[in-house]
């Protein structure tokens, strides 16, 4: 990455005020609070997320719009030209892609979405970012991360620069107490939501509790009781910045604001909407044993407020914890419908099916996500709520059937 940038004149030194967020759940929805707000108050914002579900332009968005098409080719020629044939990964040439994008055109706040880790991620270029978010960090990407809970943090801990604020997430103090080691090694200051600042739901709104401020704001925009706590982290980074444009009404507009395509997100339109009869479809890329809880809590919210049956779609891949998955759905006692998706490292449903059997689940194995549809609303009954659920390559399938469905 180093080498690279350096061949394209150093971009990620001429972005201004930078926010990088890492973690294990919950980044992307925080990059959204953050970009929503920023945007309310009316800031230019570039944002670089990961991954795309659609289309690979959804990753970088320029000054508050998807980066078109003529200038994504325009980039990716001048940064193929710029390495020479050097060997390089295809996500390190997406994030230097998005950095030299970003140097062309003015903004006054750039955030950075990690992709995998921190540490040694190819987006870990930054010398003095304005502030580093750090959200709740759990077991996922074992075999590149893990396996301890200490070294994941540790990873992702990398992000932290010297005299740099960082903002942390409610963590286990396993995790915690690394982050914090690496943050007073550093000299920055730190942060940490139950800590130093609290949020809350109170009344269907968002109560955050700084020490010398209340603020009293809209429930945001993204589902879930654990929005609550990703919307908290963003309001605090942001007012880190001290931009004068960052109101309490900005505030509010962009935390009621938010959209993020596949984090409990109402499917309204498309072909399985069309096939719901009377179902609510419910998208979420949930697909690890902590973002599952996450998920359960949610719908046990959703079932609570109207009781009807819950059924689960799930495709996963290969290597996640399937079984640690469905786990976190046993007092649920869902209906679970299991299938493979368009990806050579997609978990055959069989086999998914098999993981939540032994969760004790009652599950049935169904090829493709329109059978397993037709099949979640057909016979008696009140219909259900529906999840689908699982990888986000999974999500992105579903979001790709019809170009009204498709990320913007």
């Amino acid at each position: 990455m180093e080498r690279l940038l350096d061949a394209l004149g150093r971009p990620q030194d001429r972005l201004g005020r930078v926010i990088h967020v890492a973690g294990t759940n919950g980044k992307g929805s925080t990059v959204a609070y953050l970009r929503t707000i920023a945007e309310a108050a009316g800031l230019r914002v570039h944002a670089l997320t990961s991954p795309h579900l659609v289309r690979f332009a959804e990753r970088i968005r320029v000054a508050g719009r998807l980066i078109t098409d003529e200038e994504l080719e325009r980039r990716i020629d001048e940064v193929e030209e710029a390495n020479a044939g050097a060997p390089i990964s295809f996500f390190e040439i997406a994030t230097a892609l998005a950095f030299h994008a970003f140097a062309a055109t003015q903004a006054d706040l750039t955030i950075v979405e990690v992709g995998l880790g921190g540490r040694f991620d190819a987006t870990n270029v930054f010398a003095r970012p304005a502030a580093s978010v750090i959200t709740p960090v759990d077991l996922d990407h074992l075999e590149w991360l893990g396996p301890e809970l200490g070294k994941i943090a540790w990873e992702k801990a990398g992000i932290i620069k010297a005299g740099a604020p960082v903002f942390v997430g409610r963590q286990k103090s396993e995790a915690l107490e690394v982050i914090e080691a690496e943050a007073q090694r550093l000299g920055a200051p730190t942060t940490v939501l139950g800590r130093d600042f609290d949020a809350w739901e109170e009344r269907g709104r968002l109560m955050i509790q700084f020490e010398h401020r209340l603020l009293d704001l809209p429930a945001p925009g993204l589902y879930g009781p654990h929005q609550f706590a990703n919307a908290a982290l963003a309001v605090a980074a942001i007012l880190s910045l001290a931009d004068p444009r960052v109101d309490e009404d900005a505030l509010a507009r962009g935390v009621e604001g938010v959209v993020w395509p596949g984090r409990f997100q109402r499917l309204t339109a498309g072909p399985l909407a069309k096939l719901a009869l009377g179902a609510d479809v419910w998208l979420d890329g949930a697909h690890n044993p902590h973002a599952a809880l996450a998920l359960a809590e949610t719908c046990g919210h959703l079932v609570a407020r109207d009781p009807r049956p819950l059924t689960l779609i799930v495709g996963m891949l290969g290597r996640k914890d399937a079984r640690g998955f469905f786990d976190a759905f046993a007092t649920l006692a869902p209906r679970v419908l299991t299938s493979a998706f368009d990806s050579p490292n997609a978990t055959p449903g069989e086999d998914l099916a098999v993981a939540a059997r032994e969760a004790g689940l009652e599950v049935v194995a169904v090829e493709g996500v329109e059978a397993a549809l037709r099949l979640a609303v057909a016979g008696a009954g009140p219909p259900p709520h529906v999840i689908i659920c699982g990888s986000l390559h999974f999500i992105g399938d579903v979001l790709a059937l019809s170009p009204d469905t498709w990320p913007s």
